[in-house]
């Protein structure tokens, strides 16, 4: 009889083990979109800073800066960024991709480079 008890608890015990990995499975999955978005976001601003040296770099060769940015962007950045140039600095803006619109504009990062113009400014 104290082996059918023991069985019983083993089985009571697994089923609760079951249990808690089910309802943790949605706090993993949480914890691994979050960590995600975030290295997403840190690529992102890698990229922003990549984006605004070549805008610089343009903006002292005399080209066009916007165009240098945006060719220094993947294909996916370039729907979500932006590009300010005003007395040879070049700021750029992207967007990193997100599952909601709402969170991609509040991650949005930004970068800046500054180059002395072809014209001397």
């Amino acid at each position: 009889m104290s082996s059918r008890s023991a069985q019983g608890r083993s089985a009571e015990e697994r089923g609760q083990a079951s249990l808690e990995l089910l309802a943790s499975v949605p706090a993993m999955v949480l914890g691994a979109m979050v960590a995600l978005q975030l290295a997403l976001t840190g690529y992102s601003l890698h990229l922003a800073g990549g984006a605004a040296e070549a805008g610089a770099l343009a903006l002292a060769a005399g080209t066009d800066p916007r165009a240098a940015a945006d060719a220094a962007l993947p294909d996916w950045a370039e729907s979500g960024f932006d590009v300010k140039s005003e007395d040879g600095w070049i700021e750029v803006s992207v967007r990193p991709p997100a599952p909601l619109p709402a969170i991609s504009s509040a991650l949005e990062v930004s970068a800046s480079s500054w180059a002395k113009g072809a014209e001397g400014g």
